[in-house]
């Protein structure tokens, strides 16, 4: 017999999860159905797993540096197996919480894969047998996976992807990461950190190309000078894997050229997961980017939604995937704008961050997209070796510049590179979705010492008055 719930969410990653809290928090009946791990690819191998990593990548540099400080360590070296170990550690604590706070909720977790018979019915193919689940409201919320990409050898055993370079045993001595965007970077900065010769290729002519042209140039030089080889522009035609690694040709600006490397870490995108759940059977057609929905993650059959990776608008970002989980489950059980409530989606102001070493963070629009809107733009930047608190911490290395329509001085973008960028780039968040301006960010008190005074002065540059930079030479 099947079992009846007010909303089934199928997937339990940072949307499906947090939709089935809010759900249960509203006083709902909720099934979350999981075929895998509870908290998705973000908490197993993804966001959690890759940052324990980095986090460990950190502090085996900040102790090389530690003479600089007056600290005497000596030299140390780096323990793959047991950051391995903590990675795992972390990983099991931030699930298990995860878990916990489901159970709690009352939340009826089922493991199985789901298909959808009708928009309220699911079938769960479960590992010993069959279950049905109905509800009024399904949110579909199965993330993504690698994308898979027609090059030549890129199947190869001596080609990995993102999970496959979590699980390494040893550290390689060296690796080919072909894809320059946020997985790609993130790694990049970890293997480099750790000692490891790393090459990093990107066909686009910037790293990070979704991001401002300022933080995918710093970010180049910045690998440049810990010596990983940056290429991009640069398009790979194949990969031939051997004994010992796999040979990369790739076709540059100078031409043709080919590199060497123990493994090659595929990084070129993810693809939402998609197929086998029945959609098109209930009418609808999945694009290559997902299921099409309207601001409120409803999608063209009446109460059936479609939230994170699974979801065709919105960035593939954890924090995402939540907020449109909350948005989801609160039209299903408030009935949206209908009856009062104003829940939807606003992409305008989504930060997104690269846990690089250093991070990059943004939110808005970059310059570019700034000027092509037809905007009269007014940039202000504020590079940390001008900044008290950088100096003192010993990261002098990034920026902050700040996009703004020059009529009003609204802001329009925010974008950081540095230490701590991820938290920084939350002012510029507020500031963008309360629509505020140049003149506002600049009357805003900030802390002393703090990197977030580097927001103040940005405001301020963008209107020629940096109180912290020095003025022009006169000729």
């Amino acid at each position: 017999m099947a079992r009846r719930y007010d909303v089934a969410v199928i997937g339990s990653g940072p949307g499906g999860y947090v939709a089935a809290l809010r759900a249960a928090q509203l006083g709902a009946s909720v099934a979350c159905i999981e075929r895998q791990w509870i908290g998705g690819v973000c908490l197993n191998e993804g966001c959690i797993p890759t940052k324990a990593l980095l986090r460990g990548a950190e502090v085996f540099s900040l102790v090389k540096e530690a003479g600089a400080f007056g600290v005497v360590a000596g030299e140390p070296t780096v323990d793959w197996p047991a950051m391995q170990a903590r990675k795992g550690q972390v990983v099991k604590q931030i699930v298990g919480g995860v878990t916990m706070l489901l159970q709690r909720a009352g939340v009826d977790v089922i493991r199985g894969e789901a298909t959808l018979s009708t928009p309220t019915t699911v079938a769960v193919r479960l590992e010993d047998g069959q279950d049905t689940v109905t509800a009024d409201r399904v949110i579909v919320a199965t993330g993504s996976r690698t994308m898979a990409v027609p090059i030549p050898g890129l199947d190869g055993p001596a080609v990995i992807d993102h999970r496959g370079a979590l699980e390494l045993e040893e550290l390689p001595e060296s690796i080919c990461i072909i894809g320059g965007g946020f997985i790609g970077s993130e790694f990049a900065s970890l293997f480099r950190a750790l000692g490891v010769e790393v090459t990093i290729v990107e066909m686009l002519p910037r790293l990070v190309p979704l991001m401002d042209v300022a933080i995918g140039e710093g970010l180049a030089w910045s690998f440049e000078q810990r010596g990983v080889a940056v290429r991009t522009g640069t398009r790979v035609t194949g990969v031939t894997s051997g004994a010992s690694g796999a040979c990369v040709t790739m076709m540059t600006p100078e031409g043709e050229e080919s590199v060497e490397a123990q493994w090659v870490l595929s990084a070129i995108g993810r693809s939402p997961n998609v197929e086998g759940l029945g959609l098109e059977a209930l009418g609808i057609k999945p694009t290559r980017k997902g299921i099409q929905t309207d601001h409120r993650m409803r999608t063209a059959v009446p109460g059936l939604y479609a939230i994170g990776d699974a979801a065709a608008d919105g960035a593939m970002l954890a924090h995402v995937a939540s907020h449109q989980g909350v948005v989801a489950v609160e039209d299903a059980l408030r009935g949206g704008a209908e009856r009062g409530h104003s829940a939807a989606m606003d992409y305008r102001a989504v930060p997104s961050c690269v846990f690089t070493i250093p991070e990059a963070a943004a939110v808005g629009m970059t310059e570019e997209e700034a000027r092509a809107a037809g905007y009269d733009v007014q940039v202000g930047v504020f590079a940390f070796p001008n900044l008290g608190k950088a100096v003192a911490l010993g990261e002098t290395e990034g920026f902050v510049k700040i996009v703004a329509e020059a009529q009003h001085g609204a802001v329009l973008g925010m974008h950081v590179m540095g230490a701590h960028a991820s938290d920084l780039v939350l002012e510029g968040t507020l500031a963008i979705g309360l629509e505020a301006t140049l003149d506002e960010l600049e009357r805003t008190i900030h802390p002393h010492p703090a990197l977030g005074e580097a927001i103040a002065e940005a405001a301020l540059a963008a209107q020629g008055r940096a109180l912290h930079l020095p003025r022009p030479r006169q000729a």
